[in-house]
């Protein structure tokens, strides 16, 4: 993990102002953490446009997923509004036990993020979902910049995710390549699935990709806290991570300082509050139906003003 450079700090302003519910305690604007996929871009428009209705000035910035945890500690940042317990856990509780950033709660949604292959790579494959059977067809998977090493498509490489330590602990004949963009990513396994082409890579939920493709997650040896931090776990005895991915929670972290200067939003900010089926429906909308981030949001909240309004209420 890494935690000492923090990416681009392009602030973009919000968009959505109203009435306010209460005076708010301070107009020094609140950093909202933006990253590379739709569902963060999502969650994180949409609660800042709700603390914006409050009176609260509120500013995007463009930051590395992992690298954002300097910022929050330093409070040059505010509020992330997704940590994945897939890829992200490790860097929250290191940063939480600093005690200059704080666990906000819950999204209310739930993170899966995993290998994952389309169905009809079963008849190359027999043996799937079990990951010994996908080492055994690794040649199967492989292109011709891996060959003969099958190619395990990753994504961002600042999502984090340990596939590189989990390949080599599990002493698999793949390479991971890593995608450039959570777009790039999706545009990759369409082309692969219309040609019924070999492909396994990164799939996470909530996201339309599960619902829309016929296929499975592989089946790694289950995950548990030992398997990342005791070498000793598993069925490697000299490396970590010869394990799965945790599942679990997406949270939500800010800087220790906001309730402080900002009570009104950090409530706002605990209180938020959105399922796996919504948020999937909604990056669907951005992804497939070619809508933008504002207008999905924007959606959600006219459709939703009693659940929104709760948040921000005195």
């Amino acid at each position: 993990m890494r935690f000492n450079v923090l990416a681009a700090t392009a602030l973009v302003g919000a968009t959505m102002a109203g009435a306010a519910f209460a005076e708010v305690e301070s107009q020094e604007p609140i950093k909202l953490t933006l990253h590379d996929w739709s569902g963060q871009l999502l969650t994180t428009t949409i609660m800042g446009k709700v603390l914006s209705e409050a009176g609260y000035n509120v500013e995007y910035v463009q930051a590395d997923y992992i690298a954002q945890f300097a910022g929050l500690k330093s409070g040059d940042l505010h509020v992330a509004m997704e940590i994945w317990e897939t890829t992200g856990r490790e860097a929250m509780d290191e940063a939480v036990a600093t005690g200059n950033v704080v666990n906000m709660g819950e999204t209310g949604m739930t993170a899966i993020e995993e290998w994952w292959y389309p169905a009809y790579m079963e008849e190359t494959c027999p043996g799937l979902p079990d990951w010994k059977a996908l080492n055994d067809c690794a040649r199967e998977f492989s292109t011709p910049e891996t060959a003969p090493m099958g190619r395990y498509l990753g994504g961002p490489v600042t999502w984090g995710g340990f596939d590189e330590e989990r390949v080599e602990a599990l002493e698999m004949d793949f390479e991971v390549v890593h995608a450039g963009t959570d777009a790039a990513l999706f545009a990759e396994l369409e082309s692969a699935y219309q040609r019924k082409a070999p492909i396994v890579l990164w799939i996470y939920a909530p996201h339309w990709a599960p619902a829309k493709y016929e296929g499975s997650f592989v089946e790694f040896p289950p995950y548990t806290a030992e398997c990342y931090d005791d070498p000793a776990w598993g069925s490697n005895p000299d490396m970590a991570y010869d394990c799965g991915k945790p599942t679990g929670p997406i949270w939500k972290v800010a800087w220790s300082g906001v309730a402080e200067k900002w009570p009104g939003a950090a409530k706002a900010v605990e209180a938020f509050d959105i399922n796996n089926e919504d948020m999937g429906a909604m990056v669907a909308d951005v992804d497939l139906n070619g809508k933008s981030v504002d207008e999905v949001a924007d959606a959600w909240l006219a459709g939703n003003k009693d659940v929104w309004s709760a948040w921000i209420a005195d």
